[in-house]
């Protein structure tokens, strides 16, 4: 057995020998797909005990995990299509992730809802007090998500200073993500820490229920590794299981100076014409920025690591938002733009609503019932599409875990390790019950300890308790203590630290995944040089 070092980082040594133990040792679990389902898989299985590999053919977050909205739903737009348990089990993993697992990297965000039609209004106010009845139901705090209230034009006008003239409306408080690939990053650093064996740029091609071929995507080194095979790969899941389809819905984004909108302290909602019930949105995020979301249109055929946003969707979105602004907004406002794939599914061969496979999970650690149910149904529009997740478990085959909402990730997680646990059978005593409900990430610590950590408020709301770590590479070398790129909050440390301790390879994991350097087009150019020195860095 190869000797494992300790827990460091994720960096090019621990590469090296986390490769040559899958060459030689079996797994407990070998888990292909490293956005936020399989990286939340990993640590569920790490933190029971079960020997955990994750191997992931380009680079953590690279696919739909780093496109969303980067929120966290309490359940609001699943109540409007009367999707009762999702709309619960949000609230209740927001819960999780505001108040133990990842309070660093997920805050409260105000949200206004303008009254823009009286019908609607008395729809939305409705669904907004059911949505704040499962915020109770979760036990989240009022203090932390404060209870809905009827705001005034005034009040708008303070928290969005570009909303148009007299604007009154409902405010209440979701979940914000700092970055949706940093979750996934963090979420597979602390499955590292926990002893799971976590590989980028390695393809994967499974040769059975716990068999899977391995290819180093630089090297072109192929090894076979052995372990019950958990398939997590998204949009790209009908590759390896024949029996689904899986129907690409394009989440389209478009970004926005802060300034634009006068610096907004809320995100603010437009109704889109035509679809009762159905908003879009500008939301503020670090960096002075503004996000502005959401379509949400099917994309057969899309490449899903490098999805386009079509010129229809960037029009789409600007007009339908700049009914509620004082000023209407144009391309020339827009600095940057994304669009992510959402993975709608459903079975090749069976009715939507069926259940899938053998596996009768035990139930998840927070008391909640077995998810088993389909994703997407045929035909409709994706933005209608139930967001349930699927799990297949037949004999003889890999598991798949696919479909599902980022907000779940960690229910999807235990839903397909405890089919692990299953297919292991007899040896399973052996492994602890699952703790992700209650189990911190790395940097994570409840708000009065993080208020005391001696560095810059950004860099605690992207790492935590160990932005010290960052600000000590900094003061280390003055060279990385300034801006990438001008006008850019990233510095030069930020990039160093990715790629000695989160498993950054290319220039694209550090501008485009670690950081959100790219999110503003012009900035990408300048922070490229700065990038590439930071690669000669070996560990």
């Amino acid at each position: 057995m190869s000797t494992r070092s300790p827990f460091a980082g994720l960096n090019h040594t621990q590469r090296q020998e986390a490769l040559e133990r899958l060459a030689t040792e079996r797994y407990d679990v070998i888990i292909v797909g490293g956005g936020v389902t399989g990286a939340g898989a990993a640590l569920d299985a790490a933190s029971r005990g079960l020997r955990t590999a994750l191997v992931e053919r380009n680079d953590l977050a690279s696919g739909t995990s780093r496109w969303s909205s980067k929120l966290v739903h309490g359940g609001l737009r699943y109540l409007a299509r009367a999707d009762f348990p999702i709309a619960y089990r949000s609230a209740v993993e927001r819960h999780h992730l505001m108040t133990r697992v990842a309070p660093h990297l997920v805050r409260p965000l105000r949200n206004i809802v303008p009254d823009t039609d009286p019908v609607e209004s008395i729809a939305s106010n409705a669904g907004i007090f059911l949505a704040d009845g499962l915020r109770r139901a979760a036990r989240t705090p009022s203090s932390l998500l404060p209870t809905p209230r009827r705001v005034s034009a005034r009040t708008v006008h303070d928290l969005v200073p570009a909303a148009r003239a007299g604007l009154h409306g409902i405010m209440y408080s979701d979940g914000q993500l700092e970055d949706d690939a940093r979750l996934v990053t963090t979420l597979a650093r602390t499955a590292a820490a926990h002893g799971a064996d976590v590989v980028t740029y390695v393809g994967a091609e499974p040769l059975g229920a716990d068999r899977v071929r391995l290819r180093d995507t630089r090297s072109g080194e192929t090894i076979e590794a052995t372990g019950h095979v958990l398939l997590a790969t998204g949009v790209w899941s009908g590759e390896h299981e024949p029996s689904i389809e899986v129907t690409p819905s394009r989440g389209s984004h478009l970004v926005l100076r802060a300034e634009r909108l006068g610096f907004p302290t809320a995100q603010l909602s437009a109704p889109v014409p035509g679809h009762f019930g159905r908003f879009i949105f500008t939301i503020p995020i670090s960096g002075d920025l503004v996000l502005l979301g959401l379509t949400d249109e099917e994309a057969p055929g899309v490449d899903g690591t490098a999805p386009t946003v079509p010129i229809a969707d960037e029009q789409f979105l600007l007009k339908a938002m700049s009914s509620v602004l004082a000023e209407p907004l144009s391309r020339a406002d827009v600095v940057g733009r994304f669009a992510g794939l959402r993975p709608l599914v459903t079975m090749a061969d069976q009715g939507e609503g069926g259940v899938l496979g053998s596996h009768a999970p035990r139930g998840r650690c927070d008391g909640s019932g077995p998810m088993r149910r389909l994703g997407a149904s045929k035909g409709g529009a994706s933005a209608d599409a139930s967001r349930e997740h699927l799990l297949i478990d037949e004999p003889g085959r890999p598991i798949t875990i696919t479909g599902g909402k980022l907000t779940e990730y960690r229910t999807m997680a235990q839903d397909a390790i405890d089919a692990v646990v299953d297919r292991i059978g007899g040896g399973a005593g052996r492994f602890s019950a699952c703790r992700t409900t209650s189990l911190p990430l790395l940097g994570a610590a409840p708000a009065h300890l993080l208020a005391k950590v001696d560095a810059p408020t950004r860099l605690v709301r992207r790492y935590g308790t160990l932005a010290p770590q960052v600000l000590a590479m900094a003061e280390a070398d003055p060279a990385l203590a300034g801006p990438v790129a001008p006008g850019c909050p990233t510095i030069g440390a930020e990039l160093a630290y990715a790629v000695t301790h989160e498993g950054a390879r290319t220039v694209e994991d550090l501008l485009e995944r670690r950081t959100r350097v790219s999110f503003v087009d012009a900035d990408v150019a300048p922070a490229t040089a700065a990038a590439e020195r930071a690669l000669m860095l070996t560990v």
